[in-house]
């Protein structure tokens, strides 16, 4: 058995083209985690995109030290990411899930995807208390086998392993699963034809589409990787595969973003293309799934659903109704209200609560604008029409 300090000096350090391109990848989708979390609301999908990359970053962080040989400096986070690379499918899903449902990701709701991760992590309790010799042994042992071995206390409890053995099997299994689960979504979305704006360059079911692609090639590539290396050296070859999905992606939302777009330097009134975002699109947005009754609704929310700026939707919307984005909202509210009004479904619900189940935040915001679109108060309403 080798002495631990003289063991540490013999693993080389090495920096190569592979290693640069993780590095660099890693870098940039740092950054573009930086950007997501500084730029989007809590419950955004675009919010979670952002924590699926964190994960990956992370996971390629270990691969990077572990293939150029820094990870003998920071021994003690050897094999500390299994848990994030047991998290890339489920935080990959969760995005696709919020960007095509339209539905918020909680935890509350959802703690049962955490279930394996939070399990494995559980399992490997002992190594993390493990002393140094045994996470040295462990990285020797996937990537250096031809240096040798320290000696390990005998009080050292290996009983992890019988868990560790099979995360292979257990991180296949897992991208399997959440494959399936983001196919069966983006089916579902295209027999829907549930498609975005006709002036945006990829859709959210195009990129969705791309992202299972990704899955399944990562997942095929992955598969590829293990059954021609029986322990870790061929990881950083993942970790290239992965970093270069990050410079794919910055490439997509640069060129999505708003800086090569025309409209990005015209003022609030200069004419905008007639073409640009057609009406239909927000008529289509706004009523599925009511979204106008979203309490919470705003011009900018609106023009970032449909990837475009508040100036356009604003001169859509009244060039083609001849109101201004809340009237044009609170009329669709109206609308609905007049229906429920009446409806015996919503017999038990005050005016107030019927109110507020279209969007209105108050008794007098509902009353205001029920009297500017009908001419009459609720009550009135009811009583002319029930009679």
């Amino acid at each position: 058995m080798e002495d631990i300090t003289v063991l540490l000096d013999k693993i080389p350090i090495r920096h190569n083209l592979a290693s640069h391109i993780m590095l660099l990848g890693i870098v940039q989708g740092l950054f573009l985690v930086l950007v997501i979390f500084l730029r989007t609301k809590r419950n955004s999908a675009i919010r979670l995109f952002g924590w699926a990359l964190l994960v990956q970053c992370l996971v390629f962080i270990d691969i990077y030290l572990c293939y150029t040989g820094l990870m003998k400096k920071v021994l003690f986070l050897n094999d500390s990411t299994e848990v994030f690379v047991l998290l890339i499918a489920p935080t990959l899903y969760f995005f696709l899930y919020s960007l095509l449902k339209r539905e918020p990701f909680t935890l509350k709701k959802h703690w049962y995807h955490f279930v394996l991760p939070v399990a494995y992590g559980l399992s490997q309790i002992n190594y993390s208390l493990s002393p140094i010799e045994v996470k040295l042994n462990a990285y020797i042992g996937a990537y250096h086998r031809d240096l040798g071995f320290v000696d390990v206390p005998n009080s050292v409890n290996y009983s992890y392993h019988i868990i560790k053995d099979q995360f292979r099997w257990i991180l296949l299994f897992g991208f399997a699963f959440y494959l399936i689960l983001s196919a069966r979504l983006v089916v579902s979305t295209w027999r829907t034809k549930e498609m975005s704006a006709k002036n945006i360059k990829v859709d959210k079911y195009t990129f969705s589409r791309n992202t299972v692609f990704f899955f399944l090639a990562l997942l095929l590539f992955i598969f590829l990787i293990f059954i021609n290396y029986d322990d870790d050296r061929g990881d950083h070859y993942i970790g290239i595969f992965g970093t270069m999905t990050i410079f794919a992606t910055s490439f997509f939302i640069l060129s999505e973003s708003r800086f090569f777009e025309k409209t990005w330097i015209a003022d609030k009134y200069e004419t905008l293309s007639s073409n640009s975002l057609e009406f239909g699109a927000v008529e289509d947005f706004l009523n599925q799934g009511a979204y106008y009754c979203h309490q919470d609704i705003s011009l900018k929310d609106l023009a970032e659903n449909l990837n475009t700026n508040t100036n356009t939707v604003s001169k859509l919307i009244n060039s083609k109704t001849g109101m201004n984005f809340n009237d044009f909202i609170n009329q669709k509210r109206i609308q609905l209200a007049k229906i429920r009004l009446l409806n015996e479904e919503f017999a038990n619900y005050t005016v107030e609560a019927i109110g507020q189940t279209v969007g209105f935040r108050s008794k007098s915001a509902f009353y205001s604008a029920f009297k500017k679109h009908v001419g009459s108060s609720p009550s009135s309403f009811m009583k002319q029409n029930k009679g």
